[in-house]
């Protein structure tokens, strides 16, 4: 590359406000299709997403642009080889289905209808995830520009998948099929964000997430409590005892060989997390909460995003209506979730919940327990040359910000990546908390996605060279 990196970052940038314009009326046209994979009525919307952007990857050049089918919804796939012997090859994964919107969940518009106000385009998708896969398109063109090439610095494949709104269901089952095109150095998630505007931040993994549902059965009946109360097992009360007893006084999982292998911080990762401007009454306030509580000797980063946790999701049984009803009830059920971090492996922690439930089950209480899909944790090491290169290209897009790093405390599907490519999983996001994910008035703010822009015009040259 002959440019200096000041005048590279100008050059970038240059080109990017050229195009702007365009490049904004093509995200708007995208966003307008209600891609919504979790009504069956949209089946026909996330196939008419599909099909728009497998159009638009071909127009911007990429000589491989391709629908693929699935048992659920589609996926795009599209390729860009470069012509350098021995480029890396670098899969850019993210979603083009959104979650449902109305203007009656408390729109101040039409979700589909997208509206710029000030610095701010508003629609279903904005951010979550169509913003973040499409400054990619426009990222590409201005990487050739400021190179001077007619093909990328490296082998250049996206997956768009068409079902992460509604669980991925069909995902881990395409990356299988489809590995061997698939495969690449590493990967590059675009379906994450920053810490603030003002605070540039990559994201270094996610948590993984196992999740089961638990009935317990007791009497074939409901029962009267004055005469079969005390003497027999009430199924309701043996759900509050599995709930009492999964933690101990210090909120650790009383799951035997829940931990085990768990990659505990470092000293070093510690003291990153602890540089970041957490104002924790303010974070309070977003979870609409009144007091932090953890596991005892971590921070409340620390617990979201590089500890597992067990929640109870619900617990019912018996009698709910109004006044009183005296019975044992003759069932209840639990509902449990379990985030997983890197080190842990979502089948052991399902037999060891299952022993667990197992052994606190008395006599007289059978019990069934349906486990989830799992979602495996993933975590890229601080010291991996991907990760630094991902890091020089965001500080390049933000005038050379210092760049922080952060975690994410849900859970997605690019660990199937990792696990099925054997790759390193890299985080690009630009989406800020208030963009509203999944909520009403979802937004991006077109400054930052810009930026986004900039970032991976320089990240291709950034990792071919780390890769190599």
């Amino acid at each position: 590359m002959s440019d200096t990196p000041d005048s590279a970052v100008q050059t970038v940038r240059k080109y990017v406000e050229q195009h702007r314009a365009a490049f904004l009326d093509d995200l708007v046209e995208w966003l307008r299709i209600p891609s919504v994979s979790a009504r069956p009525e949209h089946a026909p919307d996330v196939r008419r997403s599909a099909e728009w952007l497998a159009a638009k990857l071909a127009r911007t050049g990429f000589p491989v642009a391709e629908v693929w089918e699935t048992d659920g919804a589609p996926a795009v796939y599209a390729e860009w080889p470069s012509a350098d012997p021995g480029a890396p090859t670098v899969l850019v994964y993210g979603h083009h289905d959104v979650q449902p919107a109305a203007r009656e969940d408390g729109w101040h518009t039409d979700p589909f209808e997208p509206v710029v106000r000030g610095n701010r385009l508003y629609a279903r998708g904005a951010a979550d995830d169509k913003g973040q896969v499409f400054f990619h398109t426009l990222g590409v063109r201005a990487h050739l520009d400021l190179t001077g090439r007619d093909t990328p610095a490296v082998n250049l494949k996206l997956l768009v998948e068409g079902e992460e709104e509604s669980g991925s269901a069909h995902f881990r089952a395409l990356v299988e099929e489809r590995a061997d095109r698939l495969a690449a150095d590493a990967v590059i998630v675009s379906d994450t964000g920053m810490w603030s505007e003002t605070t540039p931040t990559v994201c270094t993994g996610m948590r993984g997430l196992a999740d089961c549902e638990i009935e317990l059965y007791g009497p074939d009946q409901d029962i009267h409590s004055g005469s079969f109360g005390g003497a027999v097992p009430n199924p309701a009360t043996v759900a509050a005892r599995l709930v009492a007893a999964l933690h101990d006084e210090d909120e650790r999982v009383t799951v035997p060989g829940f931990y085990d292998g768990v990659a505990e911080l470092t000293d070093a990762e510690r003291a990153l997390i602890a540089e970041l401007p957490f104002d924790e009454a303010a974070w309070l306030a977003a979870a609409r909460s009144h007091a932090t509580l953890g596991e005892a000797g971590y921070s409340t980063l620390e617990r979201v995003w590089a500890r597992p946790t067990a929640e109870v999701n619900g617990i019912g049984g018996g009698y709910q209506g109004p006044g009183g009803k005296t019975i044992v009830p003759s069932s209840a059920r639990l509902k449990l979730s379990f985030r997983l971090v890197a080190g842990q492996d979502p089948d052991r922690i399902e037999q060891s919940v299952r022993d667990w439930v197992a052994a606190r089950v008395p006599d007289g209480i059978r019990h069934e327990i349906t486990f989830g899909a799992a979602t495996r944790p993933c975590l890229t090491p601080l010291d991996h040359p991907a990760l630094r290169a991902v890091a020089r290209s965001m500080s390049r897009a933000f005038d050379g910000a210092k760049i922080r790093y952060t975690r994410e405390g849900g859970s997605g599907p690019a660990a199937d990546l990792q696990d099925v490519l054997a790759a390193p999983v890299l985080f690009l996001g630009i989406s800020v908390p208030s963009d509203g994910w999944h909520a009403p008035n979802e937004k991006v703010e077109l400054d930052l996605l810009l930026k986004g822009v900039e970032a991976t015009a320089h990240l291709w040259g950034e990792l071919a060279d780390a890769l190599r």
